[in-house]
């Protein structure tokens, strides 16, 4: 079943209930949207920016917006890039291109203009809807695109020159279905890769993808009517859609909230009655030190409701969520596995009623199948042999699209090869050990930075830690920890180093570098960006030698 039929029910069934809500808590006040059907009342008792939108308005813009691009002559075939950060039009517009038949293109909002370029070449787009945040960068290469791509703007008044008003453009469609026929074989999307080896993959993937992961979410999460989703990591990004998929399958409402900041977090979820939180790692370690620092008191807040908090997109240190469950004792908590060649997450799963397994990332998901492989491909089965972590599903991409090598390097037999090394425990639950990338090969030992970064993580002092490998004449490489201290606390080298002789002689960090830990917009540490720095800078470091 194509995923416009579940925003079709929903209209239908649940015409006059609010589906999403936006708000900016940096910006004051209740105000009129862009679109005239958000038309909402003036809440005096809200203090920030808020704009919500029913199911049936949901659908009806996805409509008009498909409508629009039919009569531009796109379809199937044609592709439609979204630029846009996170607000109540975004998701909308996305619908609108499945509904058109076309394939949906999500940019990074973080991409300079060559790499937005560049990403629109790759992925043939024929219209780019874009928001005012990124005049400036589409204006720098509007004539030079390379292609004959429309222009459209979705944002306040005035309308850049070389663009064509979203508002104006929209306003005549017809708000009714196109009754373009869509088949769970249609091409849906295209998603782009984080680009740490250079620019990014564009990866294709099927309306069977995007309807699994709805299934996947609510079967994990068990989303229902009664519940209510935060969602505050970039729309452009499988992880945050795919965990709003639960919404959109079971009916119920999803807020948008723009902003990470502690409170702004915890006034949300006390607000609008959040239920479940997807969080990012840096957040939650923000959340936590505000609390024990008392920058924020938890007795401000209604948080009775909050259900579950769950994290993704990347390693979790096991004393982080420790430190959690002390503080949010009610709490269930789960962690996916995913990445954007399996349509996000929930391809390995830990599952809420696994806590006493904190630090896996689980089993299959639902619906998938998982396997670790040694560097022979043979299948490993016993406890604590590392390799490399394989998945199968309904969910795999279809291609790296217009990169037909590096498909047949991670696509084999309808096996993904994610990349990332893994080994089962007795119980078969799966633990990350690195990205087989990032593993450190130092004098002949391999190295796994996670295990080090969830050493480190332990510390009292420590805020955030990445792990990287630099280049040694003699052993080849050596591992450097990039160490956060926590905002008012002090920790030094020499505390770190002593701290470290806990850890077997080759796995302690042969340099401490203390340095704030880079992370891109979904959480992730951008080594890349670590080693070019590092990598041949003339270090104020401690040689671990003890």
């Amino acid at each position: 079943m194509p995923i416009t039929d579940l925003l079709e029910r929903n209209a239908l069934q649940f015409t006059n209930d609010v589906a999403l809500i936006e708000i900016n808590p940096e910006q004051k006040g209740v105000r009129r949207g862009t679109w005239k059907e958000y038309d909402l009342i003036e809440a005096t008792n809200a203090p920030y920016y808020r704009r919500e939108i029913t199911w049936g308005i949901f659908n009806e813009k996805a409509n008009r917006f498909a409508n629009l691009l039919i009569s531009h002559g796109i379809g199937k075939g044609n592709k439609v890039g979204i630029l846009l950060m996170n607000c109540l039009e975004w998701l909308p517009i996305y619908f609108g291109i499945l509904k058109s038949g076309a394939v949906a293109v999500p940019l990074n909002f973080r991409y300079t203009s060559q790499e937005i370029r560049y990403c629109v070449n790759l992925a043939e787009v024929d219209i780019l809807v874009f928001g005012p945040e990124f005049i400036g960068r589409i204006e720098e290469i509007a004539d030079d695109m390379g292609r004959n791509v429309l222009l459209i703007y979705n944002g306040e008044p005035p309308c850049p020159t070389f663009a064509y008003d979203y508002s104006s453009m929209t306003s005549d469609c017809s708000s009714q279905n196109p009754g373009v026929k869509l088949s769970d074989d249609d091409f849906a999307a295209i998603y782009f890769s984080s680009g740490t080896t250079g620019f990014p993959k564009a990866i294709l993937h099927k309306h069977m993808s995007l309807s699994h992961s709805c299934k996947v979410e609510q079967a994990h999460h068990g989303q229902t009517r009664d519940d209510i989703f935060l969602c505050i990591p970039p729309l452009y990004h499988t992880g945050a859609k795919m965990h709003w998929f639960g919404s959109l399958i079971s009916g119920s409402s999803a807020v948008i909230l723009k902003g990470t900041k502690p409170e702004y977090i915890l006034e949300t979820v006390s607000r609008e009655k959040c239920t479940i939180v997807w969080l990012l790692v840096p957040w939650a370690q923000d959340i936590l030190n505000a609390i024990e620092s008392g920058q924020v008191n938890l007795d401000d807040y209604e948080l009775s409701q909050w259900r579950l908090m769950h994290i993704g997109a990347q390693p979790v240190p096991q004393s982080l969520i420790k430190r959690w469950k002390e503080i949010f004792p009610n709490h269930q908590y789960d962690t996916n596995y995913g990445l954007s060649e399996s349509i996000g997450p929930g391809c390995v799963h830990l599952g809420v009623e696994n806590i006493h397994k904190v630090g896996a990332i689980g089993k299959a998901g639902y619906g998938w199948q998982v396997k670790i492989v040694a560097g022979d491909d043979s299948v490993i089965t016993q406890p604590h042999e590392v390799g490399e972590l394989c998945v199968k599903g309904p969910g795999v991409m279809t291609c790296y699209y217009h990169n037909p090598e590096a498909t047949d390097e991670v696509l084999k037999n309808g096996w993904l090869y994610t990349g990332d090394m893994a080994e089962y425990d007795e119980d078969g639950f799966i633990f990350l050990v690195d990205r087989k990338k990032d593993v450190i090969i130092s004098g002949g030992e391999n190295i796994y930075p996670v295990e080090i970064e969830n050493f480190l993580s332990s510390h009292p002092d420590i805020n955030d830690v990445a792990v990287i490998g630099l280049p040694d004449k003699r052993l080849g490489e050596i591992s450097a920890a990039i160490i956060d201290i926590k905002q008012g606390h002090t920790c030094s080298v020499d505390q770190i180093n002593e701290f470290c002789l806990k850890l077997p002689r080759y796995k302690r960090p042969r340099k401490i570098i203390l340095a704030p830990v880079p992370r891109n917009a979904t959480g992730k540490i951008e080594k890349p960006k670590l080693r070019e720095v590092y990598g041949g800078a003339n270090l104020v470091a401690a040689e671990n030698n003890s």
